[in-house]
This record gives structure tokens, sequence and C-alpha cells, in this order.
């Protein structure tokens, strides 16, 4: 009798600890999900729909919105956007973004040309250190702002 309680007890664990568990990055990429990017609001429309599962496996994936909690959502006081000119042929989008605007919002955003690079973002902290690198090339114009609005302090 003790062996099928302690078995019981295990199970229930490994259940709970299952079920509380965030999806790792690659986990939500293999379901269509980018993890970086995706935000809890955004799965909020699956409910609409009743489309209950897909709404469970986006809530594992996505960031809390700005007016959730702000402790899921870091926000970074630089960022540079760094693409090649000659790259805005295979990447119109960005080249949308960076002539349109919108850059204008962000008074801590840069934009540097650099010869032959594919368009990335990168996120400083306070000292100027870099702390993370982001390929951007399959981001579509909205979803470069939306970033960018949600991780880059407004000052």
């Amino acid at each position: 009798m003790a062996h099928i309680l302690a078995f019981l007890q295990l199970f229930l664990l490994l259940t709970v600890t299952n079920v509380l568990s965030e999806f790792s990055a690659e986990d939500c990429k293999s379901l269509g999900y980018n993890k970086a990017t995706l935000l809890c609001s955004t799965c909020e429309k699956f409910k609409k729909f009743e489309l209950n599962d897909i709404h469970e496996k986006c809530q594992e994936c996505c960031l809390k919105d700005e007016g959730d909690d702000n402790s899921s959502s870091k926000r970074y006081p630089k960022a540079v956007l760094e693409v090649c000119t000659c790259k805005f042929g295979a990447y119109p989008q960005i080249q949308a973004f960076i002539k349109s605007d919108r850059p204008n919002k962000y008074k801590n955003l840069q934009i540097r040309y650099v010869r032959g690079l594919d368009p990335i973002i990168k996120l400083y902290d306070v000292e100027n250190k870099l702390e993370d690198v982001l390929d951007i090339h399959k981001w579509d114009t909205d979803s470069v702002d939306e970033f960018l609005a949600t991780h880059l302090q407004m000052d």
C-alpha cells in the first residue's frame, strides 16, 4: 500500500510540474510560435474562435504584455538595428520600417548600415554592453515596431 501511495504522489508531482512548466524556445518553434516576440494578448484572439488547445499552447510560449506583469518583459535602454542597404531588395519589410517615420518613435534606437549584413537588432544594457542579438530577417514591419515598443525603454 505504501508503494502505491508513493507512486501516486510521484505521478501527481510530475503531472503538476509538467503543467506548470513553460515550453522551451524549440518547443514553441515546432508549434509555429516565436517565443521571443509572441505577446500573450495575441493568444487571447484564439479564445474568441474557441481554439482552446491552440490557446493553451500559445500561452506557454508568450511574453506578458506591458499592462500585465512587467517582470517577464525586460526593457533595454538601447537598441541598434543593423542592415546593409544592399539587402533592402531581399528584405523590403525592413526597408519599409527604416524609411518610414516609425524609427523616430524610439529615441534610443540607432540605425546602422553595415556592409553585407542581414538585418539584426542588437540590444544593450545600461552600461552599453551587448545583451542580445536578434535575427530579424523574417520579421514584418509591424513585428519590428511591436518588438521595439515592448522591449525598448521609452524615455
